[in-house]
């Protein structure tokens, strides 16, 4: 019995960052309140508390658990690719996550949170710049890897280069959002990886 009470907490609980995570990418953490997620999931405000004592809380949710389904979506892309071309193929990856975020008619969460940064609670700041830190690391340890195998060329540094391609790649949905076109992003991003892609060595004699 208490554990069927558990796993029905835990569904509600996942079911509240689900239509609260998709508000954040439409409308922004500061465009809905807790009236827009009881009246979505049928729930009174009390119920809501129970989960997430406060809107600061629940965004701290989303956020964690945002960045854990980034991280492993990076971790995948890791697995999926190696050899020649790694760093490469990784690019394309990272890429991808935007386009996919973009394909539904969503907003990166953490992109959207840090237009209102300023207007966050101070734990919600702290894990955007998180979220963002963690990103660029794992882009910067790609561009290293493929600017040491010949496969990447760009300039300055790679955590420089890094924190470019966020930037290049969160500017691009933003401006292709109100276009609703997403061939606007892939442009942008192919035109991007081309700039720091070097052409595969010939083979021919």
């Amino acid at each position: 019995m208490a554990s069927r009470a558990v796993n029905r907490d835990a569904g509600t609980a996942t079911r509240i960052l689900d239509v609260a995570e998709q508000l954040v990418q439409v409308r922004g953490f500061n465009g809905f309140s807790y009236a827009d997620i009881a009246a979505e999931l049928g729930l009174t405000k009390a119920a809501l508390h129970y989960h997430f004592a406060g809107k600061a809380d629940l965004g701290e949710a989303l956020i964690a658990r945002y960045a854990s389904r980034f991280a492993e979506s990076l971790a995948r892309i890791d697995a999926a690719t190696g050899g020649a071309g790694a760093a490469r193929a990784r690019l394309g990856g990272f890429a991808d996550l935007y386009l996919d975020v973009l394909r539904s008619r969503r907003m990166c969460l953490c992109g959207m949170l840090a237009a209102e940064y300023q207007t966050l609670p101070q734990p919600m700041q702290t894990a955007v710049l998180r979220f963002f830190d963690a990103s660029e690391a794992w882009l910067g340890a790609v561009l290293e890897s493929g600017r040491a195998d010949g496969s990447l060329s760009f300039g300055g540094s790679a955590p420089e280069a890094a924190r470019m391609i966020i930037g290049s790649l969160e500017g691009a949905m933003l401006v292709a959002r109100p276009y609703g076109d997403v061939g606007r992003f892939q442009a942008a991003a192919a035109s991007l990886l081309a700039g720091l892609t070097r052409p595969a060595a010939s083979t021919a004699f």
